[in-house]
């Protein structure tokens, strides 16, 4: 048999028809956890920053043992020891 069936019908779709994922579509994006709505857009006034660094891979391995969360607790032993290292604590 020659022609193709329904079953075997190309679903390939042009990654260039994807729309541009700007703020502005973050903003209105919705996060839900299974079939429940978590939270609507981005969150406000957020002060967080994406940035790539380099760590030592048993500093990574420790943070992540601590299990969910190990990002936001890496972020406190950072602000925690800027408040003990910053100039200006440290004439």
């Amino acid at each position: 048999m020659s022609a193709k069936s329904a079953a075997t019908k190309n679903t390939w779709v042009d990654p260039d028809d994807a729309p541009e994922l700007t703020d502005a579509w973050f903003e209105k994006a919705d996060l839900h956890k299974g079939s429940k709505l978590v939270r609507r857009g981005r969150p406000v006034g957020s002060t967080k920053a994406s940035t790539t660094l380099r760590f030592d891979v048993d500093i990574l391995e420790a943070f992540r043992a601590t299990g969910k969360g190990w990002q936001t607790r890496m972020n406190n032993a950072l602000r925690d020891w800027l408040k003990n290292h910053s100039p200006s604590t440290n004439p």
